[in-house]
C-alpha cells in the first residue's frame, strides 16, 4: 500500500565547503528517527527505494469502491504530490509486537486540505473485488492527532462479524512533511509491545517534533 522513497545518494565531484551541510539529504539524515529513539526490542529498518513515489504501490490496482476513489484515496494523493529524486525523502519501518509502522519524511509539503476532504468524503464507503459483489463496508474515522497541525485517521474494514483497521497520520512541518501508516501486526518474537493507535501516534509525534529542530 505504501511506496518506498528514493535512497539518499549523491554522485560526482564536489569541492569542500566549510560549515554544516545544507543539501536536503544531509538534513534528512539528521532529523530521521534512529534505533536509539525507540525502546529496546523494537525492530527498526531503513527502507530501500523500489522506484515508487511515497504512497504509490507497484502491486495490483486498488479495489473498486463506492464512492469511487475511496479505496486508495489517501495514499493516491500522496503519490501524486510527492517529489522524487535524491534527498527528496527517507523512510523507516518500526515493528513492535502488535504494531508495524512505516514513516516517511519528505522535503515537500502534503496537500493536507485535500487529504482531509478525501477522508470526509470517504467517511463511509464500500469496496468491491468485482462490480457484481455485495461490497465490503469501510469507514474512515478521524482520530485525535499528537499535534494540533497533524491529521490522523483510522480506516476500518468490516468482514462479517470481524473488523480490521489500519491507521494514517499526516503533518506538514514548514515546507517538509511526515506521512505515517500503521498496521496491527502480532509478532511474539519481538520483545517490545505496541498498541494501536497510541504507539503509532506517539512515534509519529516524535518524528514530527524532530523536524521542528532542522
Amino acid at each position: 500500500m505504501v511506496g518506498l522513497v528514493a535512497v539518499l545518494t549523491v554522485s560526482g565531484c564536489s569541492s569542500v565547503v566549510a560549515g554544516s551541510p545544507t543539501w536536503p539529504g544531509a538534513t534528512l539524515e539528521k532529523v530521521l528517527l534512529t534505533p536509539a529513539d525507540f525502546p529496546p526490542g523494537v525492530q527498526f529498518d531503513r527502507v530501500v527505494d523500489d522506484g515508487a513515489r511515497p504512497g504509490e504501490s507497484a502491486g495490483p490496482p486498488p479495489m473498486l469502491s463506492n464512492p469511487a476513489g475511496c479505496s486508495d484515496g489517501l495514499t493516491r494523493l500522496i503519490a501524486e504530490s510527492a517529489e522524487r529524486g535524491p534527498g527528496s525523502g527517507a523512510q523507516i519501518i518500526a515493528a513492535y509486537d502488535g504494531a508495524r509502522m512505516v514513516l516517511t519524511v519528505m522535503t515537500s509539503p502534503l496537500p493536507l486540505d485535500r487529504l482531509e476532504a478525501t477522508a470526509q468524503r470517504c467517511a463511509q464507503f464500500s469496496t468491491y473485488f468485482d462490480p457484481s459483489d455485495k461490497g465490503i463496508p469501510m469507514t474512515t474515522t478521524k482520530l485525535a492527532a499528537p499535534r494540533a497541525s497533524a491529521l490522523a485517521y483510522q480506516q476500518t474494514m468490516r468482514l462479517g462479524s470481524g473488523e480490521q483497521s489500519i491507521y494514517f497520520a499526516f503533518e506538514n512541518v514548514g515546507n517538509w512533511a511526515v506521512f505515517g501508516i500503521a498496521f496491527p501486526t502480532e509478532n511474539p518474537s519481538i520483545t517490545a509491545k505496541g498498541a494501536l493507535p497510541q504507539t503509532f501516534l506517539d512515534v509519529f509525534g516524535n518524528q514530527a517534533q524532530r523536524l521542528d529542530a532542522r
